[in-house]
């Protein structure tokens, strides 16, 4: 067998609404998240809302932030997500509070079954849950939880859950040390 991406039939056609609303999500997107006008956050985060995202209180997102669904995607309170992050949220991102998404960072839900000839796309989501660090440049993948207070240090990557209060490191990310908070 060889891969035959002309079988590929990804997840389905969304009806027209659907398809609108992404359209109209796209374009506040491209006004207001992507863009380097410092916009206040109080906007972002409304904008967010409005197309369903679950947000708490004092959300700093900066310039350059790609989010690819809001309606699947909740944050706690104190999140930080910083320039360029992006959340490729094909299924749901869960953030807890005080957790900081560093520059650059990227968080992906989708992936794609490479061992059948047509390529199937699924999907994971990713839990991420309080106290935790996504160091710049670093990856998530689906189907992970990020345990308290742990973190993912600068150009790593994860595929597996990682431990709370632990610093992960690497490709793949291994545990270096225990996280100590004074």
């Amino acid at each position: 067998m060889k891969t035959d991406l002309s079988t590929f039939t990804g997840e389905g056609s969304p009806g027209i609404t659907a398809k609108l609303k992404y359209l109209v999500w796209l374009l506040f997107s491209n006004v207001f998240f992507l863009t380097n006008i410092p916009y206040p956050n109080v906007i972002k985060v409304n904008i967010l809302r409005f197309f369903g995202a679950k947000i708490g209180h004092h959300v700093v997102i900066k310039p350059w932030v790609k989010i690819k669904f809001p309606w699947k995607l909740v944050l706690g309170n104190y999140v930080w997500l910083g320039e360029e992050a992006w959340l490729d949220n094909l299924s749901e991102i869960r953030i807890g509070n005080h957790v900081c998404i560093s520059q650059g960072a990227l968080l992906i839900t989708g992936n794609h079954d490479y061992k059948k000839s047509s390529f199937d796309l699924f999907t994971q989501g990713i839990d991420i849950e309080d106290g935790v660090w996504v160091g710049a440049k670093s990856i998530v993948s689906g189907g992970v939880k990020l345990k308290s207070h742990s973190v993912l240090t600068v150009g790593s990557f994860t595929s597996k859950d990682l431990a709370s209060y632990t610093i992960n490191q690497g490709n793949p990310a291994q545990v270096v040390k225990q996280r100590e908070i004074s």
